[in-house]
């Protein structure tokens, strides 16, 4: 397979040279030049077709201008809090969401479910980071406690 390096979008129309706007559709279309593959943006009211040299071609929409989703803290320091926490009836439910919010963004797997002594059921998660396995009590939180261990969480990790 051959990899070729596609220059991002122009934000320009090629035909009226407008600046395309936030959420506005347009087409997009590549053709070879030389060893190069060109990369031309058109507006729809620009758009004439995709020409007969092209190597592809698509519509897409220009990204809005609101801003970008929070990004979350490192993996390392979800772990690491997670590792931290108290195991208890006080953090159980935390521990649970945490977990959750780990095997999601792939910092554990999800290896197995397990029953305690009491018949309660247990995750086994494995990290492959630090190689450690941890075993995590299902804990549902009720929504008035789930919404507070996510503004929690939102406040630590993001």
């Amino acid at each position: 397979m051959i990899d070729f390096e596609i220059q991002r979008c122009t934000r320009r129309c090629a035909a009226t040279d407008r600046e395309l706007r936030p959420g506005e559709a347009f087409y997009s279309v590549l053709t070879a030049s030389g060893d190069q593959v060109v990369r031309t943006d058109y507006s729809l009211d620009g758009w004439p077709g995709p020409p007969a040299d092209a190597v592809g071609w698509w519509r897409s929409h220009m990204p809005s201008s609101e801003p970008a989703r929070k990004s979350w803290a490192p993996g390392d320091v979800m772990l690491d809090y997670f590792q931290r926490l108290p195991e208890g009836p006080d953090h159980d439910d935390l521990r649970y969401v945490l977990a959750l919010l780990m095997t999601r963004r792939k910092i554990v797997t999800h290896e197995s479910t397990e029953r305690d002594e009491l018949g309660r059921e247990r995750m086994v998660l494995y990290c492959p980071r630090t190689e450690q396995e941890f075993r995590v009590d299902v804990v549902i939180p009720d929504a008035r406690r789930a919404s507070r261990i996510q503004d929690e969480l939102g406040r630590l990790f993001q």
